[in-house]
């Protein structure tokens, strides 16, 4: 699917494309009969009258977009999705490229965006995150040949061309660290459990859990926030054989998870230990310091703009593994008490 042009919308209307500009226009010429299907077949097939310019022109945007599902609220204090922008910016900056960023509600929303973006000139291509399970973006991106580069994976991105980070194996060091120092009872509050890597994660986590032959993990499913970190971490140290140990899918959350630790008398390390995923600084900032684990991601982000440019002009959709987040120990993490 090309981007449509005013004589895409003139053939299926069967009019010329003046009455075509006329009609979106608002201007005389045209009955009003002819000017609502002119509207409707432009609205259906994602043209706006503010493409016209560049469409003739066929002027680049220089512009890459990167549409969030996420509640703005979200965003204000997640640590990762900060720095991944600021590689992004820091690499398309140096290009010469700008980022477009919109929040939206919902996939739907998020599809319409990229519809808009494309049908307007805004963008040359876009950055997709947070692959889901059953991702709608990823045909709908396909049909409407917008370069993309999903950042995630590598499976079910549909052939785009993908940016990812082997969550299974870090989450597995992260495990086996923890029973080297003698934990037992392990549990994990995870983030959305629609989202692809959520998944990896916990696939990872139940396998490496049962070859160290673990007693019943358990994982708790949040939403990234510290309010959703805070009830799930309540929900585990209240019951009866509490976990000895906490890996959680984000900084924000494991802080939530230290505080409701706090509050409920138990010391960290020596009650529980906790580990955080996203080595932000807010994770060196806390007291114990949070065993974390990181990598680079503000270079995860250059990586992936880099890519999606190599795509915008006329590249492979190809398919790279960026660095694996590694764990580092500090002092949020020690040997279980023992009675």
């Amino acid at each position: 699917m090309k981007r449509p042009t005013i004589a895409d919308v003139a053939r299926r209307a069967g009019v010329s494309k003046g009455a075509v500009s006329y009609a979106l226009n608002g201007q005389p010429g045209v009955s009003e009969a002819t000017r609502r299907r002119i509207m409707d077949i432009a609205a259906e097939i994602g043209f706006s009258p503010s493409s016209a310019a560049r469409a003739l022109s066929g002027a680049t945007a220089n512009a890459v977009g990167l549409a969030l599902c996420r509640p703005a609220r979200t965003l204000g204090i997640e640590p990762f999705f900060m720095e991944l922008i600021s590689g992004v910016e820091a690499e398309l900056s140096a290009r010469s490229y700008a980022l477009t960023l919109q929040v939206v509600a919902d996939p739907d929303a998020e599809i319409a965006v990229y519809r808009r973006w494309w049908a307007e000139r805004r963008v040359d291509g876009v950055l997709v995150c947070d692959l889901r399970i059953d991702d709608r973006r990823v045909p709908a991106l396909r049909d409407l040949q917008l370069p993309a580069v999903v950042i995630g994976g590598p499976a079910r991105t549909g052939g785009l061309a993908h940016v990812w980070s082997d969550d299974a194996a870090a989450l597995v060091e992260a495990v086996e660290y923890l029973v080297a120092l003698g934990h037992r009872r392990i549990a994990r509050v995870a983030g959305l459990a629609s989202l692809l890597h959520t998944r990896v994660r916990t696939e990872a986590f139940d396998e490496v859990c049962r070859r160290s032959d673990l007693t019943a993990p358990v994982t708790v499913w949040a939403d990234y926030t510290g309010e959703e970190g805070a009830r799930a971490t309540r929900r585990l140290l209240s019951a009866a054989d509490r976990p000895t140990a906490v890996i959680y899918d984000n900084d924000v959350m494991a802080i939530a998870g230290l505080s409701v630790a706090q509050e409920m008398g138990l010391s960290v390390p020596a009650d529980l230990s906790i580990v955080a995923w996203d080595d932000s600084p807010l994770c060196r900032l806390v007291h114990p310091p949070l065993t974390a684990l990181g990598r680079d991601i503000p270079a995860y982000g250059a990586h992936a703009a880099r890519a999606l440019l190599a795509v915008v002009a006329g590249g492979p959709a190809t398919g790279a593994q960026d660095e694996t987040a590694h764990l580092t120990p500090r002092g949020s993490t020690a040997p279980p008490r023992t009675f």
